[in-house]
């Protein structure tokens, strides 16, 4: 999935060029190509499809030269998770309808990738397992992630205790407060939802014409020109008619065999600026920088993101993100960081749209 806008991470991340199509850590990769490998080294390349908006196809092709335009699955409105994900279902139903798919955002950063492939394989396996009845009992799986801090800006997933890789879904909850997601990490049994999926194609068929009929009935409409040269005039005409709902509301809060694998890889959903600062690695006064060369006078904590090779001299700041971009500079501290979408809409209202 490779759709989002990436509003948090502006200015650098713009509705022209959002954050999956940079390099946001200057890890010489951007966040799509990382995710695209990462993915490769269990699922062939030719059967990865790249479900995103149309306007952002070139960078698709650009990133991803590999990637077949027939693979390149184009949005023509935005409407959440869930459509975009039936819409693949569909099309990979139509080719294998034995297929296990996995759903994966193209906006994260994992740094152990062979424990992902693990965590990955154990929940293919749990979808393939001969001993799992086809039908209603078909598992939906999703990884989580183990809390490490009490975060307000992550749902949660409880399930049930137990000695197996995989484990029963009791509950979802949404981004809950603070007490409330302390009391989450003492009692042991809860994760992050990362938003990573492995399912049987035709079980999550299945699951959206139960609880989305009428998505499904709008969707469903065309298997008949699915993967042939009718297929995006179909998906521009139809899409749009369909409910902006996430998978997490419209499926998996209400569907009844859901799976979680406790992730045992690290993980960071690259949302906002200080999960860039939480991940990259600090200088002797605490601040992160990245691409710029930079002089630091009683300065500490800060993020500092530039073009590389700039020069940056902060004197006396502390816990600020600085972001510099061609047009546009942010400074803000970082306690802050959750204003960005304000500060972005003021931008975009003084001063037009081509700065967002």
């Amino acid at each position: 999935m490779a759709g989002g806008v990436g509003s948090r991470f502006w200015p650098l991340s713009t509705e022209n060029f959002p954050k999956q199509f940079h390099d946001i850590l200057g890890a010489g990769q951007t966040l799509i190509q990382k995710t695209f490998d990462r993915l490769a080294q269990l699922v062939p390349d030719e059967n990865i499809l790249i479900l995103t908006n149309e306007r952002y196809k070139t960078l698709v092709n650009e990133q991803l030269p590999m990637v077949k335009d027939s693979h390149i699955v184009l949005e023509p409105a935005m409407r959440n998770t869930a459509p975009c994900i039936l819409l693949a279902a569909l099309k990979i139903q139509k080719t294998n309808p034995n297929a296990i798919m996995v759903v994966a955002p193209s906006d994260h950063w994992i740094e152990d990738e062979a424990s992902f492939s693990r965590d990955l394989d154990i929940a293919f396996n749990a979808c393939n397992s001969s001993d799992v009845k086809k039908g209603e009992d078909d598992l939906l799986v999703t990884l989580g992630i183990k809390p490490t801090f009490p975060h307000t800006g992550y749902g949660y997933i409880s399930y049930s205790d137990s000695d197996q890789n995989v484990k029963k879904v009791n509950a979802f909850t949404e981004k809950p407060n603070y007490e409330t997601a302390q009391k989450f990490l003492a009692q042991g049994n809860y994760a992050w939802n990362a938003g990573i999926f492995i399912w049987c194609v035709q079980t999550i068929v299945d699951s959206f014409e139960k609880y989305l009929p009428e998505m499904y009935k709008i969707l469903s409409g065309g298997m008949p020109v699915f993967n042939t040269n009718h297929e995006q005039t179909f998906v521009h005409e139809e899409y749009p008619k369909v409910e902006n709902i996430s998978i997490d509301y419209g499926i998996l809060e209400k569907g009844k065999n859901v799976n979680v694998v406790p992730a045992t890889f690290d993980w960071s959903d690259m949302g906002a600026w200080c999960s860039l600062y939480d991940k990259k690695e600090k200088d002797s006064d605490e601040n992160v920088v990245i691409n710029a060369n930079m002089i630091s006078k009683n300065s500490s904590g800060n993020l500092v993101r530039t073009k590389d090779g700039k020069i940056v001299v902060l004197h006396s700041l502390k816990d600020f993100v600085v972001v510099d971009r061609e047009d546009i500079l942010l400074i803000m501290p970082k306690e802050k960081e959750q204003e960005v979408k304000i500060l972005r809409q003021e931008v975009k209202d003084k001063f037009g749209n081509n700065l967002v």
